[in-house]
């Protein structure tokens, strides 16, 4: 029989910022979005005190403050080197790994010597003592019942993180234990009339009859339905699965009204994107270009428009990619608005080597001069920290569309400056 195992990291992110900072074990730790404008990540303890996910910060800064909250900014750089190192720990002993998300990754253990759940507390105990990053486990015959499982070892104390669906003297109680909403795969649409039709657990779920489920919810609710009750539907994926497109975005820091800050915005986005494209291999046909202004402050005017520019050969080269968004915001930037957020977005994705060519001129990273150029780019920025080497589209200084982070912590990982300090006497 199929054996996958869920390692999900638990409050990834309040873990993250505990890992380098032991003395708020017990502390409610909220994490902010970007800009730090709403709570997007909290410890058990802040859930405890009844925080709220998703709550504006400005609403709530009073409350977190009497309550003893320590408060955070995103810090992306902190948390995506984390997740990579679990990973690495996850790979190194699991047979098999499907990464899933920053903090959840599948593991195959069908046939595992010793029994998977021991492996799994071996792993476990692994994990956190070499990252800091407590995980749980839920194991299962399918995929869907892995995450049940695991939803199981983190909410019951008794299972000290680990959970063992296949070897459960009573399974069926897992699963009336766990409301309708929580089934990975059914969405809040197909809950809620679930919920209308009496249907409120993944129990009653599982016993309804296929060509019902099949007619109601697609063949996608079929397949959850096969998985509830053992059956393999969802395959396990080696690797990440190539995105078909990439998008770079964020609101800016204050409101943008100047055309110079747009674009250094614009060109720094692209970076993103064109970064990130080369990462899995791909290259792009496509370059679309946003801009709008803050549709909340309806006082104000409101602008928003959008320009797609098609690359001439498809290419993952920086330049050339800047280049045909520049061109685009160029052409829908008008004056006199205040702007909020900008984005670029690359599509038409298709992998480097089995792309459609020119029959009259090379892609621009495949000439002899650019490839290795991108490469070495690439490879300081990698080694060096983001940014160690910029395009000076983006812009030198610090632009006010720049991120606000003014709670960020620092960077222990990845830049040098930033490495935490140990005095000793």
């Amino acid at each position: 029989m199929k054996s996958y195992a869920l390692i999900d990291c638990n409050n990834f992110y309040a873990s993250c910022e505990r890992a380098f900072r032991p003395e708020l074990r017990d502390t409610p730790i909220v994490v902010l979005s970007n800009n730090d404008g709403c709570i997007i990540a909290r410890s058990a303890e802040a859930k405890a005190l009844g925080v709220g996910m998703g709550t504006p910060y400005f609403k709530c800064k009073g409350q977190l403050e009497r309550l003893g909250v320590e408060v955070f900014s995103s810090n992306y750089a902190l948390y995506g080197d984390l997740s990579a190192r679990v990973m690495r720990v996850i790979g190194r002993f699991a047979p098999a790994v499907e990464i899933y998300s920053i903090d959840e990754a599948f593991a195959d253990l069908s046939g595992i010597q010793g029994g998977a759940t021991q492996f799994a507390r071996r792993l476990r105990a692994t994990v956190e003592a070499w990252t800091g990053i407590p995980v749980s486990i839920g194991i299962g015959p399918t995929k869907t019942l892995a995450k049940l499982a695991n939803r199981f070892a983190k909410k019951q104390p008794r299972c000290r993180g680990v959970f063992d669906l296949t070897d459960s003297p009573a399974p069926d109680l897992v699963l009336k234990w766990t409301e309708i909403n929580d089934i990975w795969g059914i969405g809040r649409r197909h809950a809620k009339r679930l919920r209308k039709e009496g249907i409120t657990n993944a129990l009653a779920f599982r016993d309804l009859k296929r060509e019902w489920v099949k007619k109601k919810m697609t063949v996608t609710g079929l397949h959850t339905l096969l998985e509830l009750r053992g059956l393999p539907c969802f395959d396990f994926a080696q690797g990440p699965v190539p995105k078909k497109t990439i998008v770079s975005s964020r609101s800016f820091g204050q409101p943008v009204t100047q055309r110079d800050h747009m674009l250094e915005a614009t060109a720094q986005y692209a970076t993103r994107a064109a970064e990130k494209l080369r990462k899995q291999n791909s290259v792009a046909s496509h370059v679309l270009v946003y801009l709008e202004t803050n549709r909340f402050r309806t006082m104000e005017r409101q602008y928003n428009n959008t320009a797609s520019m098609p690359l001439a050969v498809s290419t993952a080269h920086s330049p050339t990619i800047i280049k045909a968004a520049l061109s685009g915001m160029k052409r829908i930037y008008r004056e006199g608005y205040s702007y909020k957020k900008c984005g670029v977005m690359l599509s038409g994705l298709e992998p480097v080597n089995g792309r459609w060519l020119s029959l009259l001129d090379l892609p621009p990273d495949a000439h002899d001069r650019n490839a290795p150029i991108m490469e070495a780019v690439d490879l300081c920025n990698r080694r060096w920290g983001r940014d160690t080497v910029k395009f000076a589209a983006s812009g030198l200084g610090n632009g006010p569309w720049k991120m606000r982070r003014e709670m960020r912590s620092p960077r222990y990982t990845t830049v040098w400056e930033e490495l935490m300090e140990v005095k000793a006497d």
